[in-house]
């Protein structure tokens, strides 16, 4: 029986995809992306949400309390013309094991009914561990790089990010090669978080064909 997403860790992507893997300090994150400035009124309100989080100490907290809160304020600042997924079904190819549930995925175009046109993966780092979350995270963004190229969208890198809600990691897909950053963002920086994840997004959309 073929994997589904949640099952491939990092030993098995290079073998079942045939891509290379390499770590690099510099691999998403360049001294030329800049915090974004966030009102002080959201960064309490997330400070507070990730405090009750880490209490309850539950991915699903995690996730419900500080992923969701992050992504659904970067839409807001894109004024809605992006669009994120959270626990969808997102089976890209079955017959290679790209199938399942995906924790988060961000798409560059703002129909929130389905998917279209996805640029991010993001994955929920299992027992609090970031490298247990990385397999999941690199398969998903091979099926996002299949599913665009089959819908005449080759947008030219994916990116994935794996966060245990307090420590986020960046990853990037460029054709058969991926890149793991080796410096991880912590929380308490969540205006480089912004930022990485806006210059992502800014540099992206014009692949994207609507």
């Amino acid at each position: 029986m073929k994997k589904s997403y949640e099952q491939y860790k990092i030993n098995d992507i290079e073998e079942a995809f045939g891509v290379s893997i390499a770590s690099s300090l510099h691999c998403v994150i360049t001294d030329s992306i800049k915090p974004y400035q966030l009102s002080d009124t959201f960064k309490e309100e997330l400070l507070s949400k990730a405090r009750l989080a880490f209490a309850i100490d539950t991915e699903k907290a995690r996730s419900e309390l500080i992923v969701t809160t992050i992504l659904f304020e970067l839409r807001k600042i894109l004024r809605e013309q992006i669009s994120f997924f959270s626990g969808i079904t997102f089976d890209v190819d079955a017959s290679k094991g790209l199938k399942g549930r995906c924790d988060f995925l961000i798409s560059l175009n703002p129909e929130q009914m389905f998917v279209r046109s996805p640029i991010i993966s993001l994955v929920e780092a299992k027992n609090d561990n970031i490298k247990n979350g990385l397999g999941q995270c690199i398969a998903e963004m091979i099926a996002a790089q299949i599913f665009n190229e089959r819908k005449g969208n080759p947008i030219p890198t994916i990116f994935g990010v794996v966060t245990t809600g307090a420590n986020w990691s960046f990853l990037k897909l460029t054709g058969k090669k991926v890149c793991i950053e080796i410096t991880e963002i912590q929380l308490e920086s969540v205006e480089l978080i912004f930022g990485v994840l806006m210059d992502i997004i800014q540099q992206n959309q014009k692949f994207v064909k609507h």
